[in-house]
């Protein structure tokens, strides 16, 4: 599988492996997902200190240690949601590191990434827990998690640390941050622009966008393969680029968004592994501009 660079610091696989859903998993069924990742080329490994209210972390450090793989691979965790609110200051940043250390049974997270903004963010906080951490060795790199671009001016501008990622929702069927981008200056739905323009200002700041539900419609509403009763014509035309190429939906859908070039980096969320294994071909579809514009009509996207 390629690599890429993201946010300009370091490399990794142009698909990474969610542990969202593998806290429900025995250790057998997480250590053969894991050890099926390794294998298609997948090295960096995202979590979150609330996946499965600390369980996920737990399965998948586990299975990390079991296949001793921990120094072939980047583990990426979140923190910074809680009950019922954010919170973005320096103690809690701390504890729930030191947290998902134990969790994980490991002495460092490669990349930290905090979860949802957080308005009463004092930068300053922030900018000392980051400072801590990577001081410690606990944390190497830091990145944010589903923010626009005054969000993360106005953190980078306090803290010492680039930010190397922005994690964002983004497929074929959610793709308002491409869709702005076509409609500049419409008075049409699509032409909202719902984030600040985060696809442009990444680009220019050299911050990775990782792609969460790649392969999901609405805001955790399921998936768009194989659903014939909202997206039949949609899936036909899914089907006709994977008889082309020759792999499954699920690899075209992958393919679409790597093939943009802000080298955005797509996060799978499946627990199957053979699942796994099919959409990471989608690494090795080469989609042409012609294509592309194809499968985003075939989406319900119009083109002004």
């Amino acid at each position: 599988m390629k690599q890429i660079k993201i946010g300009g610091l370091f490399e990794a696989s142009e698909i990474a492996l969610g542990s969202w859903r593998i806290a429900g998993l025995e250790a057998d069924e997480a250590e053969r997902l894991l050890a099926t990742a390794v294998e298609a080329g997948i090295n960096l490994f995202d979590n979150a200190d609330i996946y499965g209210g600390g369980a996920a972390e737990e399965v998948f450090g586990a299975a990390v240690k079991a296949l001793g793989i921990r120094e072939k691979i980047l583990v990426q965790t979140k923190c910074g949601i809680r009950s019922g609110y954010y919170d973005f200051s320096k103690e809690h940043i701390l504890n729930s590191v030191d947290g998902s250390l134990k969790r994980l049974g490991m002495d460092h997270i490669d990349v930290l990434l905090l979860h949802r903004p957080d308005t009463l963010m004092e930068p300053e906080e922030v900018a000392e827990a980051f400072d801590v951490l990577h001081e410690a060795g606990k944390v190497r790199y830091f990145g944010v998690s589903n923010q626009n671009p005054r969000q993360m001016e106005l953190l980078q501008s306090f803290i010492g640390h680039k930010l190397v990622t922005n994690q964002l929702q983004l497929s074929l069927t959610n793709s308002s941050m491409i869709d702005t981008g076509f409609n500049v200056n419409m008075e049409i739905n699509p032409a909202l622009d719902r984030d600040g323009g985060v696809l442009e200002y990444c680009r220019l700041k050299g911050i990775t966008i990782q792609a969460w539900s790649p392969l999901q419609y609405g805001v955790f509403e399921g998936t768009f393969i194989d659903n014939e009763e909202m997206f039949a014509s949609f899936n036909a035309k899914l089907q006709e680029f994977a008889d082309l190429k020759g792999v499954e939906k699920t690899a075209i859908a992958f393919a679409w968004i790597l093939r943009h070039p802000a080298k955005i980096q797509a996060i799978a969320g499946t627990t199957n592994p053979e699942r796994l294994s099919e959409l990471c071909k989608g690494a090795d579809v080469d989609l042409n501009r012609e294509e592309w514009y194809e499968l985003y009509r075939a989406a319900g996207n119009k083109l002004p």
